[in-house]
Protein backbone atom coordinates (compact mmCIF):
# COMPACT_ATOMS: atom_id res chain seq x y z
CA UNK A 1 0.00 0.00 0.00
CA UNK A 2 1.27 3.26 -1.12
CA UNK A 3 1.92 5.97 1.34
CA UNK A 4 1.93 9.65 0.70
CA UNK A 5 3.40 11.82 3.02
CA UNK A 6 1.00 15.03 3.98
CA UNK A 7 2.92 18.03 2.30
CA UNK A 8 4.39 20.42 5.47
CA UNK A 9 5.40 23.94 3.24
CA UNK A 10 8.00 23.77 6.93
CA UNK A 11 9.87 20.79 6.39
CA UNK A 12 9.21 19.40 2.45
CA UNK A 13 10.05 20.95 -0.78
CA UNK A 14 7.93 20.05 -3.70
CA UNK A 15 8.69 20.27 -7.53
CA UNK A 16 5.79 19.33 -9.86
CA UNK A 17 6.03 19.79 -13.96
CA UNK A 18 4.61 17.69 -16.75
CA UNK A 19 7.22 16.77 -19.26
CA UNK A 20 6.92 15.49 -22.83
CA UNK A 21 8.12 12.09 -22.14
CA UNK A 22 6.05 8.65 -21.44
CA UNK A 23 6.29 7.53 -17.68
CA UNK A 24 8.04 4.38 -18.76
CA UNK A 25 10.86 6.75 -20.48
CA UNK A 26 11.18 8.74 -17.53
CA UNK A 27 11.46 5.44 -15.25
CA UNK A 28 13.93 3.88 -17.17
CA UNK A 29 16.18 6.94 -16.88
CA UNK A 30 15.31 6.69 -13.01
CA UNK A 31 15.87 3.29 -12.63
CA UNK A 32 19.04 1.83 -14.99
CA UNK A 33 22.05 3.12 -13.04
CA UNK A 34 23.71 3.81 -17.33
CA UNK A 35 21.07 5.84 -17.50
CA UNK A 36 20.91 8.07 -13.69
CA UNK A 37 25.11 8.62 -15.00
CA UNK A 38 23.50 10.69 -18.32
CA UNK A 39 21.36 13.14 -16.34
CA UNK A 40 21.42 13.51 -12.16
CA UNK A 41 23.50 15.72 -11.36
CA UNK A 42 23.18 19.26 -12.98
CA UNK A 43 26.14 19.72 -15.48
CA UNK A 44 29.38 20.94 -15.05
CA UNK A 45 28.74 18.35 -11.88
CA UNK A 46 28.73 14.76 -12.72
CA UNK A 47 27.78 11.82 -11.20
CA UNK A 48 30.82 9.15 -11.65
CA UNK A 49 29.31 6.10 -10.25
CA UNK A 50 25.80 4.51 -9.46
CA UNK A 51 24.58 1.05 -8.33
CA UNK A 52 21.23 0.00 -7.80
CA UNK A 53 19.23 -2.55 -6.60
CA UNK A 54 15.78 -1.64 -7.69
CA UNK A 55 13.39 -3.61 -4.92
CA UNK A 56 12.13 -2.12 -1.15
CA UNK A 57 15.58 -2.36 1.06
CA UNK A 58 17.76 -2.26 -1.62
CA UNK A 59 21.14 -0.14 -2.38
CA UNK A 60 20.66 3.58 -4.51
CA UNK A 61 23.95 4.98 -4.37
CA UNK A 62 25.85 7.91 -5.96
CA UNK A 63 29.22 9.72 -6.47
CA UNK A 64 29.41 13.15 -8.01
CA UNK A 65 32.32 14.67 -9.09
CA UNK A 66 32.91 18.64 -9.00
CA UNK A 67 33.81 20.27 -12.18
CA UNK A 68 37.49 21.11 -10.28
CA UNK A 69 37.71 17.20 -9.93
CA UNK A 70 36.27 16.76 -6.19
CA UNK A 71 34.82 13.90 -5.83
CA UNK A 72 32.03 13.64 -3.18
CA UNK A 73 31.37 10.84 -1.16
CA UNK A 74 29.15 8.35 -1.95
CA UNK A 75 25.68 8.62 -1.01
CA UNK A 76 24.03 5.24 0.38
CA UNK A 77 20.27 5.21 0.56
CA UNK A 78 17.47 2.61 0.62
CA UNK A 79 14.24 1.80 -1.80
CA UNK A 80 11.31 2.10 0.30
CA UNK A 81 8.55 1.80 -2.59
CA UNK A 82 9.11 0.57 -5.93
CA UNK A 83 5.98 0.55 -7.71
CA UNK A 84 7.33 0.45 -11.80
CA UNK A 85 6.78 3.50 -13.79
CA UNK A 86 4.96 5.29 -10.98
CA UNK A 87 6.49 5.68 -8.03
CA UNK A 88 9.64 5.40 -6.17
CA UNK A 89 10.53 6.29 -2.99
CA UNK A 90 13.89 6.55 -1.48
CA UNK A 91 15.60 7.56 2.06
CA UNK A 92 19.28 8.35 2.97
CA UNK A 93 17.99 7.59 6.27
CA UNK A 94 18.75 3.64 6.04
CA UNK A 95 20.96 1.81 4.20
CA UNK A 96 20.77 -1.65 2.13
CA UNK A 97 18.36 -4.06 3.90
CA UNK A 98 16.98 -1.46 6.34
CA UNK A 99 19.54 -0.63 8.00
CA UNK A 100 19.74 2.76 9.89
CA UNK A 101 22.57 5.55 8.61
CA UNK A 102 24.66 7.89 10.68
CA UNK A 103 23.00 10.88 9.42
CA UNK A 104 20.04 11.78 7.06
CA UNK A 105 18.89 14.38 5.05
CA UNK A 106 15.66 13.63 3.54
CA UNK A 107 13.23 10.86 1.98
CA UNK A 108 12.41 11.61 -1.83
CA UNK A 109 8.93 10.58 -3.38
CA UNK A 110 9.22 10.50 -7.33
CA UNK A 111 5.94 10.21 -8.60
CA UNK A 112 5.08 9.69 -12.37
CA UNK A 113 1.87 9.81 -13.49
CA UNK A 114 0.35 9.80 -17.24
CA UNK A 115 -0.44 13.29 -18.69
CA UNK A 116 -1.31 12.95 -22.55
CA UNK A 117 1.72 11.82 -24.36
CA UNK A 118 3.88 12.86 -21.44
CA UNK A 119 4.15 12.70 -17.56
CA UNK A 120 2.95 14.79 -14.90
CA UNK A 121 6.27 14.34 -12.53
CA UNK A 122 6.11 14.87 -9.05
CA UNK A 123 9.36 15.20 -6.77
CA UNK A 124 8.99 15.57 -2.72
CA UNK A 125 12.02 15.97 -0.90
CA UNK A 126 10.89 15.40 2.90
CA UNK A 127 13.08 16.30 5.88
CA UNK A 128 13.12 15.84 9.62
CA UNK A 129 13.27 19.09 10.63
CA UNK A 130 12.88 23.09 9.11
CA UNK A 131 16.65 23.51 8.75
CA UNK A 132 17.57 20.61 6.76
CA UNK A 133 15.03 22.01 4.53
CA UNK A 134 16.19 25.47 4.70
CA UNK A 135 19.56 24.24 4.07
CA UNK A 136 18.31 21.99 0.90
CA UNK A 137 16.06 25.22 -0.39
CA UNK A 138 19.34 27.41 -0.19
CA UNK A 139 21.69 24.44 -1.91
CA UNK A 140 19.33 24.87 -4.84
CA UNK A 141 16.50 21.94 -4.33
CA UNK A 142 14.11 23.96 -7.20
CA UNK A 143 17.37 25.09 -9.38
CA UNK A 144 18.96 21.54 -9.05
CA UNK A 145 16.36 19.03 -9.70
CA UNK A 146 14.92 21.11 -11.80
CA UNK A 147 18.01 21.30 -13.84
CA UNK A 148 18.25 17.64 -13.70
CA UNK A 149 14.76 16.91 -14.89
CA UNK A 150 15.46 18.73 -18.12
CA UNK A 151 17.98 16.99 -18.31
CA UNK A 152 16.37 13.54 -17.77
CA UNK A 153 13.71 14.21 -20.06
CA UNK A 154 16.38 15.66 -22.87
CA UNK A 155 18.15 12.37 -22.11
CA UNK A 156 15.20 10.06 -22.30
CA UNK A 157 14.15 11.29 -25.42
CA UNK A 158 17.06 9.22 -26.78
CA UNK A 159 15.98 5.93 -25.27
Amino acid sequence: MSVMPEINPKLDLVLERVVDVKPELVWRAWTEPEHVMKWFTPKPWETVECEIDLRPGGLFRTTMRSPEGEVQPASNGCFLEVVPNRRLVFTDALGPGYRPNDSSFMTAYVLLEPEGAGTKYTAIAVHSNEEQRQQHEEMGFYQGWGTALDQLVEYAKTL
